[in-house]
């Protein structure tokens, strides 16, 4: 039997900062109906701090965002992380970082390589005044070739000395495990994680496509699926969600600010 659970957040033990990963499938839903309004109730639903949106912009043309983001503003307190103009898009190849509170620390676009246009978001974000997280939003391709080398510049972005308390969260659309899995280089960097959740497909899901990983032993809890009645038809997958400890956070100064 489905978990038919309105409100799976309330009833977990775990506490912290409530992160989320959700590919929107282009406000599309599982019914073939173009919503934006339903993707925004799901949001508003999960009531995150912290969201990963993917497939949030059209692929083609002007990548136009199909977001009512001022809206979700309004209702949610969720705002974008700032990346440079994509034309009319809302973030970078698709990918949409948004936050409740907290400074804006830095931000960078990363092209992912491969035979799709895929894109990361990076950004550390300082979320209580004390303790500087950095996310990175991203979204892998169909490929498994693609994917390894995507991996690969993950890692290459984990590889500073300036090492920080890392998330990593996306659609990396591998359902494979173990040896076979492209992600398997990450594990060096990012260690033993919680079991993956299915999120594919949203109606009946069988597949993990969708992860919430960090490079911090007991940094997140509670990784599970957002699995309610209009999640199950507002996409095609559904969100993940997780809960950060920010106590299990190394604190860290900087100081330059790209936004407050």
């Amino acid at each position: 039997m489905r978990k038919a659970n309105a409100a799976a957040h309330k009833a977990t033990a775990a506490t912290g900062t409530l992160v989320a990963s959700y590919n929107v499938h282009k406000c599309i839903g599982v019914d073939r109906k173009f919503d934006p309004e339903r993707t925004s109730r799901v949001i508003r639903e999960i009531d995150p701090d912290v969201i990963a949106l993917q497939e949030a912009d059209n692929r083609f043309g002007d990548r136009d965002g199909l977001l009512d983001l001022p809206r979700l503003e309004r209702e949610t307190g969720l705002v974008p992380v700032p990346i440079s103009a994509t034309g009319k898009g809302h973030g970078w190849h698709g990918n949409v970082l948004l936050f409740k509170r907290g400074v804006v620390r830095d931000v960078h676009q990363i092209r992912l390589p491969g035979l799709e246009p895929r894109g990361a978001v990076v950004a550390e974000i300082d979320l209580d005044g004390n303790r500087t997280l950095r996310v990175i939003a991203a979204h892998l391709g169909l490929l498994r070739h693609s994917r390894s080398q995507q991996a690969r510049v993950v890692l290459d972005i984990m590889s500073s000395a300036d090492e920080k308390p890392t998330l990593l969260l996306g659609d990396l659309n591998e359902w494979r495990l173990g040896n076979r899995s492209a992600l398997n280089t990450l594990h060096a960097t990012f260690g033993p994680q919680p079991p993956a959740v299915p999120t594919f497909p949203s109606n009946l899901p069988l597949l993990a496509l969708d992860r919430i990983m960090t490079n911090r032993h007991g940094m997140i809890a509670a990784v599970e699926a957002h699995d309610t009645p209009l999640s199950r038809v507002a996409s095609d997958h559904l969100p993940l969600t997780a809960f950060v400890r920010l106590d299990h956070m190394v604190s860290a100064d900087h100081t330059t600010i790209s936004r407050a």
